[in-house]
């Protein structure tokens, strides 16, 4: 028996994954083999970007669910299935931190109940001073990135810089901060 070569396994499965693909669009029963096939992937994806195991199977289970409400607009463009379901994993994880921070921002600046916090007051308004004294391109990119919520891609593209110079700017304004706060809020 001859051994397949990797172009022919990898036209073969590409075939396979069409074929579910198509059978589990016309048929949501037939979802369930989709699942088997790529739920280890996406559980895996999910489970090392996120805090605790409870959190990586709701967010791996609403992939799914969107995944199965949704198929009828996928469209077969070559590329393997599991891009599409990684995205949309990608997605969850994004919107599950942004419900995280906010969760913790609310946690931090709790309702006002008569008498403000003269205290978280004093630390905030610190706190913006400071990110306003940092050099021009790190509060920018600050700003663009905690209070505007822009992805490193998008002040890439609005500071004509790459991701990676970006990353490097939010990085050092970070420390400076972390410094002039005097390092109580790693």
């Amino acid at each position: 028996m001859a051994a397949r070569r990797p172009a022919e396994t990898a036209a073969r499965n590409s075939t396979d994954e069409r074929l579910l693909v198509e059978a589990a669009k016309t048929d949501p029963a037939k979802f369930g083999d989709l699942y088997d096939a790529y739920f280890e992937q996406v559980y895996g994806f999910i489970a090392r970007r996120v805090a605790d195991r409870t959190t990586a199977e709701d967010l791996t289970a609403d992939v799914f669910h969107k995944a199965l409400a949704n198929l009828r607009s996928y469209e077969w463009r070559g590329a393997p299935f599991a891009a599409w379901l990684i995205r949309i994993a990608a997605n969850a994880v994004a919107d599950q931190s942004k419900r995280g921070a906010r969760e913790v921002l609310g946690a931090d600046f709790p309702e006002p109940s008569g008498e403000p916090n003269m205290d978280g007051i004093e630390e905030r308004a610190r706190l913006f001073r400071l990110v306003n004294e940092l050099p021009k391109d790190q509060r920018r990119v600050i700003l663009d990135r905690f209070v505007d919520e822009m992805s490193i891609r998008e002040i890439a593209e609005r500071l004509g810089r790459t991701e990676g110079a970006v990353k490097q700017l939010q990085l050092r304004a970070l420390e400076n901060l972390r410094k002039q706060m005097g390092g109580a809020h790693a």
